[in-house]
């Protein structure tokens, strides 16, 4: 069941330069507690641009974003704390293995040797990476290497997960096995919100989809989930978003 507030994003814009036209373009968002929300659009649409700007990773040339009440901009050391981001490029360290990987970013959380083991190996064993845990992530496949991402994201119990494309370019079995980590961590309460370019991940997923175009939210989904919900969404998103190639 779906609570307070979250996230509230408030007029928020983000210009590069002298680059025309705004890459987040007035965007008001709200997700509450234990949603599951889905940001879809075509390339260029915004959607990194508004995680990494939501997650304090980028600043806003404009707007407010609050998390769990606090500004993002104002307070992002008790941001951090609260959230967990899975950018859309592998964030690891490829000559140190997976159980060093999750030591080095558990530290950075300021927790200690006893709680990094144990949700290390809670974790490892999920991800079905414990029996390779003590390899050098570099030897790894991206399959691997994507589960590894995540869940370094998930080690400190987030409140809340921001993942950017978490599942391109993996084989189905890793995509799999994403999406049952996801959908269980949702399940028991965790705030999720992610970016894909896959409908049929997004419908079987996501509580709410928002579509994004030309750095705006132009419309919403809330009913994907169940027998032809790929199609509903994929009507919907072309719809929206026409049928032009984004080549950008």
């Amino acid at each position: 069941m779906q609570g307070n507030v979250d996230i509230r994003v408030r007029g928020v814009v983000k210009k590069y330069g002298n680059r025309a036209g705004n890459a987040v373009d007035h965007i008001d968002l709200d997700v509450r507690s234990g949603e599951f929300l889905g940001l879809l659009g075509p390339n260029g649409a915004g959607k990194t641009s508004l995680i990494s700007i939501i997650t304090g990773v980028r600043s806003a040339s404009a707007g407010s974003v609050l998390i769990k009440d606090h500004d993002v901009a104002n307070v992002p050391d008790v941001v951090h704390e609260c959230i967990g981001f899975v950018p859309q490029n592998i964030a690891l360290y490829e000559m140190l293995t997976a159980r060093e990987n999750l030591s080095f970013f558990g530290k950075l959380h300021g927790m200690g040797a006893l709680k990094i083991r144990q949700r290390s190996d809670h974790l490892l064993e999920r991800a079905g990476l414990l029996a390779r845990s003590h390899e050098r992530v570099g030897t790894w496949s991206g399959g691997m290497q994507r589960r590894l991402n995540l869940i370094t994201a998930l080690l400190h119990e987030p409140g809340i997960v921001f993942l950017d494309e978490p599942t391109v370019g993996i084989d189905i079995q890793s995509r799999t096995a994403i999406w049952v980590l996801l959908e269980e961590i949702n399940k028991a309460g965790t705030t999720i919100v992610y970016t894909s370019h896959h409908l049929e991940e997004a419908a079987r997923l996501c509580s709410r989809v928002v579509i994004m175009d030309q750095g705006r939210i132009v419309g919403e989904v809330t009913d994907t989930k169940g027998q032809g919900g790929t199609e509903r969404l994929e009507a919907v998103f072309l719809g929206l978003t026409g049928m032009e190639y984004r080549d950008h």
